[in-house]
């Protein structure tokens, strides 16, 4: 099975361009009805791309008909399955965990000059998209901060203040100049399309991901600006390598965000 189908207003041309495209690599996890959700309520955005890539589906696509009936008639949604995974992950070719090659494709694909990313299991504030807008007016890319998430309370716990803080920041300033989480990127693609094809890959070591790579190119070749908000919201995986740091620097307020019902 493959298919590529549009979620839409019967009046909506697609040929006319969007103010912002959003790009989602997803398995079909059903934390996507929240963050699809959080664009939905985006303020002053414009008209709204959503493109959604099924890396390898954990459930039938008719999901996400079912969360389209909310949206709004400025975002218009794209669903993409070519019928196999194109990751490392799931037997595919590229090195990419994250969908192998969608968030290339469907960067090139998008009808929308500035493209942001969004993960399945995360979400942003309603002015994340119009304040990433104003910030990249005149520049390459940008980016805003993120708030971590309680795995399982899924209440903020703290600004990240040192890992997804920009450029020449944070605990990633030494091996990759800093980073930027893809969940707080905006890019011009047109600027920036030489870089592109890095969603593909990852740079080798245990936080060697694709999102580094990416970092590391949009850093290095392309003029930056950021929004000084948190805006995006990052579920913090109690399995990743960097968890033992992360509980220590949130110390107690992570206990407090778990007790939170």
């Amino acid at each position: 099975m493959s298919f590529f189908k549009n979620y839409k207003d019967v009046t909506e041309d697609l040929q006319k361009t969007f103010a912002v495209a959003v790009v989602i690599p997803t398995t079909l996890r059903p934390s996507i009805a929240k963050a699809l959700l959080s664009i939905f309520q985006q303020k002053d955005a414009g008209r709204i791309q959503i493109l959604i890539g099924i890396d390898k589906p954990e459930r039938d696509p008719q999901f996400i008909e079912e969360i389209c009936q909310k949206r709004p008639s400025n975002v218009t949604v794209s669903l993409f399955y070519p019928g196999y995974s194109t990751s490392v992950l799931h037997q595919g070719l590229h090195s990419s965990c994250c969908g192998g090659v969608l968030r290339c494709v469907l960067t090139y694909l998008a009808n929308a000059r500035h493209v942001a990313y969004l993960d399945d299991d995360n979400w942003w504030a309603p002015n994340h998209l119009s304040s990433l807008k104003s910030a990249i007016a005149g520049k390459d890319w940008a980016y805003s901060l993120r708030w971590f998430v309680h795995p399982e309370s899924l209440q903020p716990i703290c600004i990240d203040q040192w890992e997804s803080v920009g450029p020449g920041r944070g605990i990633f300033k030494e091996r990759f100049g800093g980073f930027s989480d893809p969940n707080t990127l905006m890019i011009d693609k047109l600027t920036c399309e030489p870089v592109i094809h890095y969603w593909t890959r990852k740079l080798p070591g245990p936080n060697g991901g694709d999102d580094r790579y990416i970092f590391h190119a949009l850093n290095n070749n392309y003029q930056v600006a950021y929004t000084n908000q948190a805006t995006a919201f990052y579920v913090i995986d109690p399995f990743d390598v960097l968890q033992p740091l992360r509980l220590k620097m949130c110390g107690r307020r992570y206990i407090q965000a778990g007790a939170k019902t």
